[in-house]
């Protein structure tokens, strides 16, 4: 190891074993929360501007964000796993197989990406029509697909890459690559699209090439040696130890990912057909709650590998005093979020309203929004002990709540308070979702804790000299 990156990877073993942890984890999440808020804006930006192509362009976009989600299913999955598995890594000083990590998530994005590209390509109209596209909407949606599928190999590796750097304390670094990208396109966006006269293609090519643009920045400090980590085809090493790992603690958000999209169908099916006033409420309030939502995911992201280190370390008196403080920053923070947007729904909501909508789309999006920021602590709570689950490396456990929101806890019920209670059973049926997912959260931080609390006994125990009999012992 050359001597700059030792003075990097001692660097950030001291700011993660000493560094007072709620400005550690304030440092390791302000990149994350940041990126997240440049990509909520960067997708209303993106929807706003194909919007004035008209209605079958902009259902184009809505047909083909699950194919993003298609891709973010797997390198989401792959980054996640990696990079629990690599703060603990390191945490336990064992860096040559951190690289190993790192180089087998990567190069297996990479060949994920490749055959997504290979078979949409081959079966571009099937597979439009298989997301969702209309006979109106299928050629605008083929166009959004085409520039979309060539850089999947790409997109994949940058989630790979976007939360290993992080995991490596390198949260400054993710950040500038996907939020430089995200910016970028919402200026190529308009260039394409109305002065190039390129259409829903020139809105495809923009995130094309914004994508390509996060990859270089992203890649970049792992080919000139600037990382602590080592990316190199050399270093693929898939072991059987490795890929159980990574695909144990990621599936989790494989899942997750999974559960939204089909939530989300569900959902605005149910909506639409009650009427289109409901299902643009819905859709609005969904894309305020991006926000907030974000913010959370984001302090979550930074806190994982603060929590994956210590344990890794065995340091757990700083793994719960991380834990603690995790856990009242998001439950004071999404209580702020929740009463500011509370108190302005009604004219949030009204920004994405139209003239010609009616007054109960106001109506149903103000009030989905209020229900959700009357439980969006009991959110942001449940998210830090997903993010401690998965940074202890306890799959189960983030297995289990990441596919509780939109999942367990959301299905079964969506039907019943559809039918129940209308328009407004639809509007509730997320916040009343987040509430069960305590039944499950709350259960599940009391076994983590007492492996917390074995595992220090077990080094206390261990730490402890050897009681050595006395000679001739016995009475005076």
């Amino acid at each position: 190891m050359e001597p700059a990156e030792k003075e990097r990877q001692r660097q950030r073993e001291d700011m993660m074993l000493k560094a007072p942890l709620p400005r550690v984890i304030t440092k390791m999440a302000l990149p994350s929360i940041i990126s997240f808020l440049i990509t909520s804006i960067y997708n209303l930006a993106d929807t706003y501007f194909v919007s004035d192509l008209g209605e079958s362009a902009q259902a184009a976009i809505s047909v083909n964000a699950s194919l993003d989600q298609i891709i973010m299913m797997a390198g989401s999955m792959l980054a996640v796993g990696a990079a629990s598995y690599i703060s603990r890594l390191l945490g336990a000083k064992d860096k040559e197989k951190a690289d190993r990590v790192l180089s087998t998530a990567f190069f297996m994005a990479v060949i994920f990406g490749a055959v997504v590209t290979t078979l949409g390509v081959s079966f571009m109209h099937p597979m439009v029509r298989l997301l969702g596209a209309t006979d109106t909407c299928e050629q605008y949606a083929v166009e959004y697909a085409t520039y979309v599928l060539l850089v999947a190999p790409f997109m994949a590796a940058n989630f790979v890459m976007n939360q290993c750097l992080r995991a490596e304390g390198s949260a400054m670094r993710s950040m500038f690559g996907m939020g430089f990208g995200g910016i970028l396109n919402c200026f190529l966006d308009p260039i394409f699209i109305f002065n190039l006269d390129m259409g829903v293609a020139g809105a495809s090519l923009a995130t094309a090439i914004s994508k390509l643009v996060s990859f270089g920045i992203l890649v970049a400090p792992y080919l000139t040696r600037r990382s602590v980590l080592r990316l190199s085809v050399r270093c693929f090493r898939p072991s059987r130890d490795i890929i159980t790992q990574v695909f144990t603690v990621g599936s989790s958000s494989m899942f997750r990912s999974g559960l939204a999209v089909v939530s989300a169908i569900v959902l605005n099916n149910i909506a639409g057909g009650i009427s289109d006033a409901v299902l643009a409420g819905i859709g609005v309030s969904t894309k305020v709650m991006m926000f907030p939502f974000g913010v959370i995911l984001g302090f979550g992201t930074g806190f994982q590998p603060v929590a994956g280190f210590n344990w890794g370390a065995k340091r757990y008196d700083r793994v719960r005093e991380s834990y603690r403080f995790a856990s009242h920053a998001a439950i004071i923070g999404a209580l702020v979020m929740g009463l500011t947007l509370a108190l302005f729904a009604d004219p949030l909501i009204g920004l994405f309203a139209k003239s010609d909508q009616s007054a109960e789309m106001l109506a149903v999006g103000a009030l989905c929004i209020r229900l959700q920021c009357l439980v969006l602590p009991i959110h942001g709570w449940v998210a830090v002990v997903n993010m401690f689950c998965a940074g202890l490396g306890n799959a189960k456990g983030a297995l289990l709540l990441s596919t509780s929101r939109q999942g367990t806890c959301f299905l079964p019920i969506v039907y019943p308070m559809a039918w129940a209670w209308g328009a407004y059973g639809v509007a509730a049926v997320q916040a009343v979702a987040d509430l069960l997912t305590l039944l499950l959260a709350v259960p599940l931080i009391r076994r983590v804790k007492r492996q917390i609390q074995d595992a220090e006994l077990a080094q206390s125990q261990a730490q402890e000299p050897s009681a050595i009999p006395i000679p001739g012992g016995g009475g005076a």
